[in-house]
């Protein structure tokens, strides 16, 4: 889940459709008390927060925030319509983790968002789940149901980018260049051949891989009929 707090509703909207439309669960609020409220019933993943805000400011609870120990670690980018440098620097002074400046494109803030929650779920436990699958970066270890799998080096690689982009259909060619490079001679049939050896390897839990016809794949909760 990641919150948004931005008091604009034509931009409060259009960054929860974006984030929504490519995979993610996103919620808006307009201000600091219904983004309060919020956290009391559900903490975030993430939270987009603009500093110019009615009330409490952006500043005001990112410092509300990193002093609580609910929420002292919880990943917020500031999104201000301010970007000179010395506002970027007070942001990132108070403890946000990225800063984005308004007028930002959609595609750009979604690509903040996956890097940060990437580099956050690795640095808290270097482990990655979805559904029955685990992966351990750190460990270089995979269990599927409860049972450890035995993987080649791609194929970890492979299930790695899968999962640290859970529910987010990735075009062959980005999965092409992020596994075997962008200098590899490599025959899609490569990426289909793993793709079908991981979900063999992964028994039950190889249907959470799914095949999106004419662009490439991508891993979900659900296991539905590829």
């Amino acid at each position: 889940m990641i919150y948004c707090v931005e008091d604009d509703a034509s931009i409060r909207e259009l960054v929860v459709y974006t984030l929504q439309a490519t995979g993610y669960e996103a919620k808006g609020f307009a201000d600091g008390k219904a983004f309060s409220a919020a956290l009391e019933q559900q903490l975030p993943e993430l939270v987009l927060l603009d500093i110019m805000l009615p009330g409490e400011d952006g500043l005001q609870i990112l410092k509300r925030l990193r002093a609580d120990g609910r929420t002292a670690e919880l990943p917020v980018i500031m999104v201000t319509a301010k970007g000179t440098e010395f506002d970027k620097v007070i942001g990132l002074d108070s403890g946000a983790d990225d800063y984005i400046a308004k007028p930002f494109g959609m595609m750009e803030l979604v690509s903040r968002v996956k890097a940060l929650l990437r580099r956050t779920r690795r640095e808290t436990s270097g482990l990655l789940c979805c559904g029955g699958i685990e992966l351990n970066h750190d460990m270089h270890r995979v269990t599927a149901d409860g049972q450890e799998i035995v993987l080649t080096h791609k194929e970890f690689e492979l299930l790695e980018y899968l999962m640290e982009n859970r529910n987010i259909v990735l075009t062959r060619d980005k999965i092409l260049d992020r596994i075997w490079g962008y200098t590899a001679e490599v025959e899609t049939r490569t990426l289909d051949v793993h793709i079908r050896s991981l979900r063999q390897k992964l028994g039950n839990s190889g249907d959470l891989i799914e095949t999106v016809r004419g662009v490439g794949y991508r891993i979900g909760e659900s296991r539905e009929s590829r």
